[in-house]
């Protein structure tokens, strides 16, 4: 009879066949072996991207009427990718003409029903397009490739299905009450997420019986151009969107407009109170999502490991760029020597590269000037006597990037803990209370969004209530649904996006 002793002897025999531990590399066995990751580019053969691209009114790309272009860079590489029409006050006159007529003729005599087949319809060309939308917003953006193509086109496409849902049952979204469109919806996006920023904004106005006029932000505006593609392939009748592309004056122009109903705006601060200062006294509605200063809340009971990870996907893996980046860390002093080691560690293995090589964990900063000003807030972090941590990993010489970095003794006066910043740039900080947590996470004129790392519910529950933010995880950090509110308090705007929330900024309510 066999003994397990016996049995215990021979499979130790046998592995050591397969793999002789003495034989392995003596850096394996201490865990300092560094691997070197083969380059795996996503082609870019799938994108064909215009030398000159125009507006898009009534249905169609129209040329400026001042034929006047600007050159569009690609943050990885610092060449130019392609010139894009600058639409100026009689273009943005004609777009908001367009969609006037369209909305008084078409769309607002719709169904919701017919409305949400075009929505529908829209959304399932987006997923057959998922590829050439996710390459094309990596090229524009400087985002990586993963990020593109595993978080931003598959929810700009759930976000399409999910209002596309609610055309047909506004009545059931506010029962007992009369809802009616708005009319002419004027929207400017930003920089840092264009396709799906697009998407947030457009999907709840079209289910809602409005029709869009949209602004993208001058570096990023391609994505939103190819959506018009989309726009056209699923037969959306003409005028419903119309595109403008240009600088800031193109954006003046729209929230100046006189027929314009609302202004929806996702950009700084500092434009979001002209926005707000230029609509009073009129009767347009307006909705802005502002900037942030967010705080990741980690106490000592907290899952380490998992909050790390948190840290680093609510900061580095988006670069930054996301308006609600989790770009303060508010540590437990008891565990803030242990958690700030395993950061540098964990920082120190990020790769900093080509978006488009599958590898890469951050990507290009957008544009030149978007650099510029990361690199003063981190040369006044450390004026200021923040201590600086930077692993010595290489970049590109070529286009705009940032190496991972950040600050830790980080008091609540410094600059780093009260500018928003949109580059890996992360501060960190002690307490030693929940209630001097509280505090320093409410030291901003900001209120977006939060994290909360604990392994006691109640806790996360309470701290949580005394927060000033609008978005708030328990042990995670940037998951986004379609259904759930979007939005924050001070400075960090007005109104919600997503939701049924989302759905009264472009409805009439009586």
């Amino acid at each position: 009879m066999t003994t397990k002793r016996a049995l215990d002897k021979k499979s130790k025999a046998q592995a050591a066949k397969i793999a002789p531990v003495e034989k392995l590399p003596k850096q394996a066995k201490t865990g300092a072996m560094k691997f070197e990751y083969a380059p795996s580019l996503e082609s870019t053969d799938i994108v064909r991207i215009e030398k000159r691209n125009r507006l898009f009114i009534g249905g169609k790309f129209i040329e400026p009427s001042s034929e006047a272009y600007f050159t569009s860079m690609n943050p990885a590489t610092g060449e130019r990718l392609a010139d894009i029409a600058e639409a100026g006050d009689a273009d943005v006159d004609l777009a908001v003409r367009t969609a006037r007529k369209t909305y008084e003729n078409v769309w607002s005599k719709m169904s919701g029903r017919e409305r949400g087949r075009y929505l529908f319809r829209i959304a399932r060309l987006i997923q057959e397009r998922s590829r050439e939308l996710a390459v094309l917003e990596t090229l524009d953006n400087g985002k990586p490739i993963r990020e593109s193509r595993d978080v931003d086109v598959p929810l700009v496409a759930a976000h399409f299905f999910y209002h596309a849902g609610w055309a047909d049952k506004l009545n059931y979204a506010f029962p007992g009450q009369n809802v009616s469109p708005l009319g002419v919806v004027g929207q400017i996006i930003p920089w840092n997420f264009p396709l799906l920023m697009a998407a947030w904004k457009i999907a709840p106005a079209l289910a809602c019986g409005n029709t869009v006029v949209l602004k993208p932000a001058e570096t990023t505006s391609l994505s939103a151009l190819l959506l018009a593609q989309v726009f056209q392939d699923a037969g959306l009748p003409d005028g419903v969107v119309n595109i403008v592309t240009g600088a800031g004056a193109t954006g003046a122009a729209l929230v100046n407009h006189p027929d314009v109903d609302k202004i929806a705006f996702t950009g700084s601060t500092d434009v979001g109170k002209i926005i707000a200062r230029a609509v009073a006294g009129t009767k347009k509605r307006l909705t802005l999502e502002l900037g942030g200063k967010s705080a990741h809340i980690i106490f000592e009971d907290a899952a380490l490991d998992q909050a790390l990870e948190g840290v680093i996907n609510g900061i580095y893996f988006n670069q930054g760029h996301v308006c609600c980046a989790g770009s303060r860390l508010l540590l437990e002093e008891s565990i803030a020597e242990e958690f700030v080691a395993k950061l540098k560690k964990r920082v120190a293995k990020l790769r900093v590269g080509n978006p488009l090589d599958k590898n890469t964990d951050i990507g290009a900063i957008n544009s030149a000037g978007e650099l510029k000003k990361i690199k003063k807030l981190i040369q006044l972090g450390k004026d200021e006597g923040g201590e600086f941590f930077e692993p010595t990993c290489a970049i590109p010489d070529k286009g705009f990037y940032q190496r991972p970095c950040f600050f830790s003794n980080v008091s609540s006066s410094f600059t780093l803990s009260r500018v928003e910043i949109f580059g890996p740039v992360l501060a960190v900080s002690t307490f030693r209370t929940s209630q001097e947590a509280v505090l320093k996470a409410n030291d901003t004129p900001y209120g977006l969004a939060a994290g909360i790392w604990s392994e006691k519910g109640a806790k996360i529950h309470k701290v949580a209530g005394q927060l000033k933010a609008g978005v708030i995880w328990a042990n995670t950090y940037n998951k986004f649904d379609p259904s759930a509110p979007f939005g924050g308090y001070n400075e960090s705007g007005w109104g919600r996006e997503g939701g049924r929330h989302g759905l009264s900024a472009y409805l009439d309510v009586r």
